[in-house]
């Protein structure tokens, strides 16, 4: 299995276009060692040739163009993306979908709430039968049903799973302040032949019995990483909600993301959709050192792993 990290930013990339503070001055004037970052989505495939989306960023067309995996190759119209997956209805994670207008119709997966949120709240979907039209698949999660198997013709060697996970809907949801089962999902993705498994979830506001059990079975685990401390937005003066106000589970402090991670089996523990505001994309700062010692990873873009 392949995994290529298109962007690895929370909304608002890194630096974010309206933002000061000393991490997005440090990387523009280059005093801070830091990497620019696009919006966070990721590809997968099972052979490099046909790829398949893990959400689709606001910057998706600067990110295919940045990756020659996902060039056209065969024909004068072609694209190697044969579907999307999404994991919420989140604006940073859906509107790169509008950059696929040119293309075929879009072979789309996701929840039907987050149908729902896409056609009504924020009408991507409706916007796109006028262009390339979309072929919906539902994931039947929702409800009692908090698990979906299912397959993608582009990538029939690979079992996926949809986890539904605690997370916040977007503002433009009907259910923003009253969570349903749908609303966000974790992504399992299995290698059946080879045994590697990868847990993709890139928010996640806490960690139950059910996301820990799929996390320890995983082999490459990659993860929410937006926020280091949950007062981290307020103690910046950048906005006045606290992570898990905003979905997010941190990962500093006993139950944090980095403690759990730091317990898993898995081979390689990725952080992924990385606020602008989190000290860990200075890459000479302690906590940068603290994830080394504990064998975690910084997602950024162009990130290439082979299960």
């Amino acid at each position: 299995m392949k995994i290529l990290v298109l962007g690895s930013a929370a909304g608002g990339g890194y630096p974010q276009w309206n933002c000061n503070c000393a991490l997005c001055a440090g990387v523009r004037s280059g005093s801070l060692q830091a990497r620019p970052r696009t919006q966070s989505s990721i590809a997968v495939s099972q052979d490099g040739q046909r790829w398949v989306l893990l959400n689709a960023s606001p910057d998706l067309g600067q990110q295919i163009r940045h990756s020659p995996s996902l060039h056209p190759r065969s024909a004068p119209r072609h694209t190697p993306i044969e579907a999307v997956v999404l994991m919420d209805a989140q604006i940073d994670h859906v509107t790169g979908l509008l950059s696929l207008r040119e293309g075929p119709p879009i072979e789309l997966y996701c929840t039907p709430c987050v149908f729902e949120d896409l056609s009504a709240g924020l009408p991507i979907l409706p916007t796109l039968q006028h262009y390339c039209g979309v072929r919906w698949h539902p994931l039947p999660v929702g409800d009692a049903d908090v698990t979906a198997e299912f397959h993608i013709d582009a990538a029939p060697a690979l079992r996926f799973r949809a986890l539904a996970i605690p997370s916040k809907a977007p503002p433009y949801s009907p259910h923003r302040n009253n969570p349903v089962v749908g609303d966000n999902i974790a992504l399992v993705v299995d290698d059946p032949v080879t045994g590697e498994c990868l847990f993709y979830a890139p928010g996640l506001a806490q960690i139950g019995e059910h996301e820990l059990s799929a996390m320890q079975s995983a082999t490459c685990v990659m993860v929410d990483g937006t926020f280091w401390t949950d007062d981290e937005m307020i103690a910046a003066g950048l906005a006045p909600k606290t992570a898990k106000a905003l979905g997010h589970l941190p990962q500093s402090g006993p139950q944090g993301m980095v403690t759990t991670l730091a317990s898993l089996p898995a081979r390689r523990k990725v952080l992924i959709h990385i606020n602008n505001s989190n000290p860990i994309l200075d890459e000479d700062s302690d906590q940068r050192r603290e994830l080394q010692a504990r064998g975690i990873e910084v997602a950024h873009d162009g990130m290439e792993i082979e299960l």
